[in-house]
C-alpha cells in the first residue's frame, strides 16, 4: 500500500503544478536565441601573479577591459594609488573563499541555463530592451555587491552565493551584515532572481521612496508581477524571498492583513519611519507576529496588480509598468475574501 499512496501523492503535486503553470499561460519561448557568454573573472584574479602583479593586472585589464576598473574601484573600493595593496591583501584574505567557490561553483551551466531562461522572456516582452551579452563571476568583499547590472553585462558575486551555512555567514561579524534572514538567501538558486530584478530596475527605475504607503506596495506589486512574467517557471518562495510557510501563511491571511491597513489607516501614510515597517525585509514584519516575513507590502501589492491585470487581460506589461500607482489601487477594487 506505501508505494501507491506515494504514487498517488507524486500524481496530485504533478496536476497542481500543471495547474499553476496552466493558469499562468507560460508562453513558449525556445525558439528565442539569446547570446549569452559567461566569464569566471575570479578564476583570473585570483591567478594574479603577485611576483608581478603590475603586470598582471595590466593582462586582466586586457582581458576585462571595462569590468576590471569596475571591479578594483567600485566593488574592491580601491584607489589609483592603492591598487596593488588593496589587490594583494584581499587575494591574501579571500583566497580560502575562492577555494571554497571552485567546488561549490565548479560548473556554472545550470545557474547560466536559468539566467538565459529569464532573458528569453525578458525578449519575448520587450523585444526592444538590450539585453546583456555577458555573465560575469567575481568574488568581491562580503560587505560589497552582491549582484549588478553593468552596461553589457550582468555581474554576479559569488562572496553572496556560497549556501546559507557556508562559516563566514555564521561569524559574528557575518550575523552583524547579514543576519539569518537574510544570509538564508545566499544560495545559488537565488542568482537568476538577483539578475532578472536588476533587468526590472534598469528598465523601471523604482521612484517610490518616500511616496504613500499604498503607492509603495503597488510599485513593488508591479516588480513582483513583472518578475513573475519573467521567471515563470521558479518557485514563488525565490521570487519573494519569503519562506514556504511565510507565504503560505500570506494566503491564507489575506483578508486580516488588508484590514489591518485599512482600518490603522495606513494606506496613505508616507512617514518613513511607518512605512519601512512593511517595505523592507526583515526577520518578520513585527505587527503580523514571528510566522510572518519581512517585507509583507509587497505581497499585498503584488495580489493587488494581480486583481487590476485580471479586469485588463489586454494590458501590456508596459502599460502597467507606467500606470499611475494610485489609479491602479483605485481602479483594482481590491478586497480580498
Amino acid at each position: 500500500m506505501k508505494p501507491m499512496k506515494q504514487n498517488l501523492l507524486y500524481i496530485c503535486i504533478m496536476l497542481v503544478i500543471l495547474a499553476c503553470q496552466s493558469k499562468k499561460s507560460i508562453p513558449d519561448v525556445s525558439g528565442i536565441k539569446i547570446s549569452l557568454q559567461t566569464e569566471r573573472f575570479e578564476k583570473d584574479f585570483f591567478s594574479l601573479d603577485t611576483l608581478q602583479l603590475n603586470s598582471s593586472l595590466q593582462k586582466l585589464f586586457q582581458k576585462y577591459p571595462g569590468f576590471t576598473q569596475d571591479y578594483l574601484f567600485n566593488i574592491l573600493g580601491s584607489s589609483t594609488g592603492n591598487a596593488i595593496k588593496d589587490v594583494t591583501l584581499f587575494l591574501r584574505g579571500y583566497t580560502g573563499m575562492y577555494q571554497a567557490s571552485l567546488g561549490k561553483f565548479k560548473q556554472f551551466n545550470s545557474v547560466e541555463k536559468e539566467v538565459i531562461r529569464g532573458l528569453q522572456f525578458v525578449k519575448y516582452y520587450f523585444p526592444r530592451y538590450p539585453l546583456p551579452k555577458k555573465l560575469i563571476t567575481f568574488i568581491g568583499p562580503i560587505n560589497s555587491y552582491g549582484n549588478i547590472i553593468t552596461p553589457d553585462a550582468l555581474a554576479v558575486g559569488l562572496q553572496l552565493s556560497m549556501g546559507r551555512d557556508y562559516p563566514l555567514y555564521l561569524t559574528v561579524e557575518g550575523q552583524q551584515l547579514y543576519p539569518r534572514f537574510i544570509s538564508r538567501k545566499f544560495e545559488p538558486a537565488y542568482i537568476p532572481v538577483n539578475c532578472i530584478r536588476n533587468i526590472i530596475d534598469d528598465m523601471y527605475p523604482d521612484k517610490s521612496m518616500g511616496r504613500p504607503l499604498i503607492e509603495q506596495m503597488v510599485e513593488a506589486g508591479k516588480r513582483m508581477y513583472l518578475l513573475d512574467r519573467f521567471l515563470p517557471e521558479l518557485p514563488d518562495t525565490l521570487k519573494t524571498g519569503y519562506t514556504e510557510q511565510q507565504l503560505k501563511g500570506c494566503f491564507e491571511s489575506e483578508k486580516n492583513i488588508w484590514s489591518f491597513f485599512v482600518q490603522n489607516d495606513l494606506l496613505y501614510n508616507s512617514d518613513p519611519t511607518v512605512t519601512r515597517d512593511y517595505m523592507t525585509d526583515g526577520p518578520n514584519t513585527t505587527a503580523f507576529g514571528d510566522a510572518s516575513p519581512g517585507n509583507i507590502g509587497q505581497f499585498v501589492g503584488w495580489q493587488m496588480v494581480n486583481k487590476w491585470m485580471e479586469k485588463n487581460k489586454d494590458a501590456s506589461l508596459d502599460t502597467l509598468m507606467k500606470k499611475p500607482a494610485k489609479q491602479l489601487f483605485e481602479e483594482a477594487r481590491y478586497k480580498p475574501k
